[in-house]
């Protein structure tokens, strides 16, 4: 092995180990690249790509973080994420909730399914798995403990479904990942409708014949009679959430509007719904408007230590080295893809979507892409992938999400033991996905040709 290949195994070797110690994981990228640059320089190793690490070096690094920020992609990130916490404070999950009841809760399983259908529609709002699974966890819970729900089965749905906005468009992280890869936000968009959907069908059967196989654990609710006035009611309720869905998503597909001016309108028909809900005083906006600033802050600072770590692993050859490894594997091209999607879901145990999305994504995806596979598929792949880390110990975010908020007698290894179905579920799903590429590429093909 050569000397810049060994730096380039000792870099990625120490961000594995420093991301276990807590420090905040942007100083650890950027401390790293400035750190191995050092090394490279006392140790007169060259660069495997022809960059001198001189002022140059430091220009293009300059110039990388600059394109980074200037980027109008990016545009959309605080705007996604402003639009999520204002529904978050307008009472629509609230109002989904006693309508969705009022039709399935005497059904067993109602509840639950009820939470499931209420998680859809705000994955499809708001694409914030904090908010969403708080959200769910302050309506849903108490509902379904109150009417004799199994705890683990009750803190398990609100935990799954609460990580379905990190997958179902508009989604920060198919945003981030498109910039990542030079790719279409329409096209990934477009591509994680119908797994987003299938991962929602999947916990609503599951649910279901759980809840008929074991009816203590899910037990009938006390509801009202069927009437068409419930019927009316929750129209009415679902009426604000797909209007801001139809405004996103439908001014994108519809070639109207770019991502990051979809985003803008998404921003504005939030803060509409919550003036007219009459939710929205100064305090609130001062709230929201902190919270979009702290998490937009937190993405960028990522992103611009993610831009120099890989900058610096690329030019000692860690790119290169990847790539040999990964196809010097005993596995035909198919068996190589299942490597990477299996080592994937192993680090999500300990890593961010963050991290593995601005770290391992573009290391692993030139690999693919070689091989014959379509971009669009491997990276709604790798994204179901990264939403399946939201649920596994020890940095599941969505159980200590849960956890922050959930009644005393709810405790973490009741999560742990809730959630564990539907980390199969979503495997389940993956592997759907995996030999049915069509779910991910037909409806990009129909829409761009």
């Amino acid at each position: 092995m050569a000397p810049n290949e060994m730096l380039a195994l000792a870099m990625f070797a120490s961000f594995i180990g420093l991301v276990f110690t807590g420090f905040p994981v942007a100083w650890i990228l950027g401390g790293l690249a400035v750190l191995f640059s050092a090394f490279a320089i006392v140790l007169k190793v060259d660069f495997a790509v022809p960059i001198a690490l001189d002022w140059a070096y430091t220009s293009l690094t300059v110039d990388r973080i600059w394109n980074v920020m200037e980027n109008w992609v990016m545009v959309a990130l605080p705007m996604f994420i402003l639009m999520g916490l204002l529904l978050d404070r307008s009472g629509i999950a609230n109002q989904l909730m006693l309508s969705f009841a009022r039709l399935f809760g005497g059904i067993r399983g109602g509840l639950a399914v009820t939470v499931t259908l209420i998680g859809l529609l705000l994955a499809a709002s708001t694409g914030i798995i904090g908010a969403s699974v708080v959200l769910l966890a302050l309506l849903g819970l108490p509902a379904m403990l109150a009417n004799g729900y199994d705890k683990s089965l009750a803190a398990g749905t609100v935990c799954a479904v609460g990580t379905l906005g990190i997958l179902i468009p508009p989604s920060i992280m198919l945003v981030v990942m498109a910039d990542r890869m030079s790719m279409s936000v329409g096209d990934l968009f477009l591509g994680a409708m119908f797994p987003g959907a299938l991962l929602g069908g999947l916990y609503i059967l599951y649910l279901f014949a759980y809840a008929w196989l074991r009816p203590e654990v899910a037990p009938a609710a006390s509801h009202e009679a069927f009437t068409w006035s419930a019927v009316g009611d929750l129209f009415l309720a679902i009426l604000p959430p797909a209007f801001l869905i139809l405004a996103v998503l439908g001014s994108i597909f519809f070639g109207i509007a770019t991502p990051t001016e979809a985003a803008g309108v998404g921003a504005f028909g939030a803060f509409f719904l919550a003036v007219v809900k009459r939710r929205l005083n100064l305090a609130v906006a001062r709230e929201v408007l902190y919270e979009t600033t702290r998490t937009t802050a937190f993405i960028f600072a990522v992103l611009i230590g993610a831009t120099a770590f890989s900058l610096v692993l690329r030019g000692l050859g860690g790119d290169e080295l990847i790539e040999r490894v990964l196809l010097g594997l005993p596995f035909e091209r198919t068996g190589i893809v299942i490597c990477i999607l299996a080592a994937t879901f192993l680090l999500g145990f300990f890593l961010d979507w963050i991290e593995l999305t601005l770290i391992i994504l573009p290391l692993v995806s030139p690999v693919v892409v070689s091989l014959g596979f379509d971009p669009v598929w491997f990276t709604v792949l790798f994204a179901v992938c990264l939403q399946t880390s939201f649920l596994t110990p020890p940095v599941g975010f969505a159980i200590f999400y849960l956890k922050g908020v959930a009644p005393p007698e709810i405790d973490v290894a009741t999560i742990y033991r809730g959630v564990a179905p539907f980390i199969a579920l979503q495997i389940i799903g993956l592997v759907i996905i995996f030999n049915w590429q069509a779910l991910v590429t037909w409806l990009p093909a129909q829409a761009y040709g």
